[in-house]
This record gives structure tokens, sequence and C-alpha cells, in this order.
């Protein structure tokens, strides 16, 4: 039971803290947390299924083509995984409650980092789970590496993504504007995946060099939040 309790406790304390945190990013006009609740959990539970659904459907495509593992397990990881997840993560911002709440261009950078960062608390459940096999030594250190380098991630990508499609709201375009903007969220997913997992540049190398490269995407996510806050009160 109690190891449980970690795990549990582990795995959604992080994307909770973050969330706070990128929502008190902004100064004026701070989005309503029963939304912020909403795009939390859309990220935690549907995301999360339909994802799942869409990686075992274009894995399926793949499998049928290439025959070469090491080919496929680097596909799946920096191919199909983001494209999958920055496809379901996002669309919290359709919900008829979240969307008519996107009345700022930095909202959609909100409401999509924090769907994110809901989706990165189950995944740390499923991880973690893994990790503690390991020893709790192990599965405290993993963790904390997942909970820092994963969490960030999730929020910095879809942020990407939330923000194209907050820009459609505000200017009335079409939604297919929102494309270059989700192109770009798979670009850091899979910028990421391919740094933590590839072993070309070394393990610890390319666990760093994913560390700092998410610091930078969620600085620059935030700091895009601060200035069109500014730059709309």
């Amino acid at each position: 039971m109690m190891e449980w309790f970690l795990l549990v406790f582990m795995s959604f304390l992080p994307p909770i803290i973050y969330t706070v945190w990128i929502r008190n990013t902004e100064k004026y006009n701070r989005e309503k947390w029963k939304t912020i609740l909403i795009c939390f959990l859309w990220g935690a539970s549907i995301a999360i299924i339909a994802a799942l659904i869409i990686e075992i459907l274009l894995e399926i495509s793949l499998v049928a083509s290439i025959q070469d593992y090491d080919t496929l397990s680097l596909l799946t990881v920096v191919l199909v995984a983001p494209v999958a997840e920055e496809f379901s993560k996002p669309l919290a911002l359709r919900l008829k409650s979240v969307k008519k709440e996107i009345d700022e261009l930095e909202d959609g950078l909100i409401y999509g980092a924090v769907a994110g960062l809901g989706f990165s608390a189950t995944e740390n459940l499923f991880y973690g789970w893994i990790f503690l096999s390991e020893g709790l030594f192990i599965f405290l250190i993993l963790i904390s590496l997942r909970s820092f380098g994963g969490c960030l991630l999730h929020a910095s990508a879809t942020a990407l993504t939330g923000y194209g499609y907050g820009k459609t709201i505000m200017k009335h375009t079409t939604v297919l504007r929102v494309i270059p903007y989700f192109i770009l969220a798979i670009f850091v997913h899979s910028a990421y995946n391919f740094l933590v997992s590839y072993d070309m540049i070394g393990a610890l190398t390319g666990l760093f060099a994913a560390l700092i490269f998410v610091a930078f995407a969620i600085t620059f996510v935030r700091k895009k939040i601060k200035t069109l806050d500014e730059q709309t009160n």
C-alpha cells in the first residue's frame, strides 16, 4: 500500500505543481481553475487512451512495411509516439467549456501546456510502476528525471499546438492554420525522444542534452505567455 501511495504521489504531484506554475505565469486575467482542471483531466485520461489507440494503428501499418527491428523501434519513438500524443492532447481545447474561455492569445499556450501535464502525470504512473520493480532508490532517481524532463516536454510541445489553435479562434481563421504549430510540437517531442533514447551520442550525454533542451523549451513558452499577457493588458 505504501508503494502505491508513493507511486501516485510522485507521479501526479510534479505535474500538478507545474500546472499551478504555468497557470500563474499569466499576471492578468488568469484562467479559471475549473477550465484548468478540465484540460488536466483530459490529458490524464482521454488523451492517454486516444494516443494509445493511434499508436497501435500506426505501428501496425509500420510493421507491415518495415522488417528491421531497430528501424521500427526508432520510428516508433521519434515519429509514432510524438504524432499520436501531440494529436490527442490539444484536443482538450476543442471542448466547448475550454474553447469559450480562450479570449487571449496566451490562453492557448496555457491550456495546451496543462493538457500536456495531465498526460505526463498518467504516463509517469505507467513508467513509475516499471521503475518500482528496480528498487526504491532507482525508482526515486528515474521518476525524478521524468518529473522534470517528461513533464516539461509534454507541457512545452502541446503548448505550441495550443497556441496555434488559440490564434485560429482569436483571429477567426481556418483550423488548418494550426498545422505548422502541430508540426513544430511533433518536432520538439521527437527531438527530446531521440536524445533520451538513442545511444549514438551516449546515454548520459543524450539525457543531459534532453534536459537542457526541455529547459529552454519551457522557458520559451513561459516567456511567450508573459509577453502576450503584458501586450493585452
